[in-house]
């Protein structure tokens, strides 16, 4: 009975009645009245049941990390022990997606479910104006579908996708669906690892670092690198991480999601203009002898200590005997970055692929995807499934017994992680597109690549993946009919914006 009165929940317009529910009076009624509608029609013990029985959902997403950034994916010289050992207690993906090759369209997508054609905010831009950058009121999100399930709500980290700033209102973390926010709202004040403040929902916490302010505003906030250190916000974003683990994992408690959007390892672009060196960290740790740049010590320490920060989660959930009902993922938001005065050589962080971030190569969307859940999950397997950030929509509401919206571009991949493959959907196919330097397009299907650029009108290269993960032999010669095809499912995936043009030129192309 339950999930039939999720379903018809669902089937409410939830957009509709954002406002009514996220109206604190309001949404205490709304609460008392469905509390009553359910113990009318639900035995005493059912209430509980109904959101006991359902797992937690941690999603971790590092900040710039490339494919072969960790050891599970093939990194030889920076030490990821923790993720590597979740690699081999759950699910490895090699064949999974960002929503996008940058920041906060990338975010846009995992939020909303709804691929680069369709999804609200395309790109990083800056100007006053943050309405194109930030989620609408109609927008719904991971987090309202979870919140209207049941589940307690919190994102700690960096979330790009709303601000104070005029235009930016709208898209506010618990305007999209979370209980509690602690972090970055603004994408370039997130550059700087040690800020003069954070946010605590809708208030501003100071920090005892002070800030030598430069030149590059973006949405009404100017950037900066600190010329006192002393409150690293990775360490104090993590800290919050675990403390609402702690405040959510008690035995009447509802069912929780954590959306944990980590910083480390993007660089602070404006510490690298100033200093040299945007890779920002307290100490290189082990990595401290080692005859490297100082930007390459500072890389290679981000990168393990947000390992580190990952098995402290783990390690927590097993304190408190909730790992088994806890599904943790962990994914990147894009390619590496070249951005921080490190060099990129030395780690080879896009692995066998080609290009970085701001490439619709695979070196630019493909991206590491890790899924623990002891209770579910097989052990050390690895999967080949193609799927992309957008797909974290559908497998919430799955594992929430709720209905996915419907105007989505979203499969769940729950089959495939709870170890029945063989009952796994698949996409026709994956789609990006990318509005900076002159514009580009990208689609995946089956193991056919194409990549067109400049956006609509350039040259389509397509790439046989099965036999060329690299790319480094365009085909599209050989199968125009598949050339065809491909160019068609670009034009059928976008929807034009009038918010979002195509802007920049094509970078020269490399061999």
């Amino acid at each position: 009975m339950i999930q039939r009165f999720d379903m018809s929940v669902r089937a409410v317009d939830l957009v509709t009645c954002r406002r009514f529910l996220l109206c604190p009076p309001c949404f205490g009624l709304a609460v008392g009245w469905l509390t009553l509608l359910l113990a009318a029609v639900l035995p005493a013990d059912s209430l509980s049941a109904a959101t006991s029985n359902r797992p937690n959902l941690i999603f971790i997403l590092a900040d710039d990390l490339g494919y072969g950034d960790l050891g599970c994916y093939g990194q030889e010289l920076i030490q990821t022990p923790r993720l590597d050992q979740m690699a081999a207690e759950g699910m490895r993906f090699t064949d999974f997606y960002a929503g996008n090759t940058v920041c906060a369209p990338s975010r846009s997508v995992l939020m909303t479910g709804q691929h680069m054609g369709h999804t609200h905010v395309r790109g990083n831009a800056g100007g006053p104006d943050m309405s194109i950058q930030s989620l609408r009121e109609q927008d719904f999100t991971v987090a309202e579908l979870l919140k209207s399930a049941g589940y307690t709500t919190g994102l700690c980290g960096k979330w790009g996708l709303g601000d104070e700033a005029p235009g930016g209102r709208s898209g506010l973390p618990r305007r999209q669906g979370f209980d509690f926010f602690y972090g970055y709202l603004n994408q370039v004040h997130a550059h700087n690892y040690y800020p003069e403040f954070l946010w605590r929902n809708e208030t501003r916490v100071p920090l005892a670092n002070e800030v030598q302010r430069m030149d590059r505003t973006y949405g009404g906030f100017t950037g900066g690198w600190a010329t006192k250190r002393q409150e690293y916000s990775h360490d104090l974003i993590a800290g919050q991480a675990l403390d609402f683990i702690r405040e959510n994992a008690k035995e009447d408690s509802p069912p929780f999601f954590l959306y944990l959007a980590l910083t480390i390892p993007h660089a602070n672009n404006e510490g690298t203009r100033a200093t040299g060196n945007g890779q920002e960290v307290p100490d290189y740790g082990p990595y401290a002898d080692r005859p490297w740049p100082d930007p390459d010590k500072g890389q290679a320490a981000m990168v393990s200590r947000m390992d580190a920060d990952v098995g402290k989660i783990l390690d927590l959930l097993a304190q408190l005997n909730i790992d088994q009902n806890t599904v943790v993922m962990f994914s990147s938001d894009n390619g590496p970055h070249d951005e921080g005065g490190h060099d990129t050589e030395r780690f080879d962080p896009a692995g066998p692929l080609r290009g970085m971030k701001r490439d619709l190569y695979e070196g630019g969307i493909r991206v590491p995807m890790i899924v623990r859940w002891p209770a579910k999950t097989p052990s050390g397997t690895t999967s080949d499934h193609v799927g992309y950030f957008g797909d974290l929509m559908a497998t919430a509401a799955d594992l929430a017994g709720v209905k996915c919206p419907d105007n989505v571009d979203s499969i769940s991949f729950l089959p495939t992680l709870s170890g029945h493959p063989d009952q796994q959907k698949e996409h026709e196919f994956l789609y990006w597109e990318f509005y900076e330097q002159g514009g580009k397009q990208a689609v995946r299907s089956g193991n056919w690549k194409a990549i067109r650029q400049p956006w609509g009108t350039g040259d389509t290269a397509l790439y046989d993946l099965s036999e060329d993960l690299g790319e480094t032999q365009d085909v599209s010669d050989q199968h125009p009919d598949q050339v065809e095809r491909m160019q068609a499912m670009m034009d059928r995936a976008h929807v034009s914006h009038p918010d979002w043009q195509p802007r920049g030129r094509l970078p020269a192309q490399s061999p």
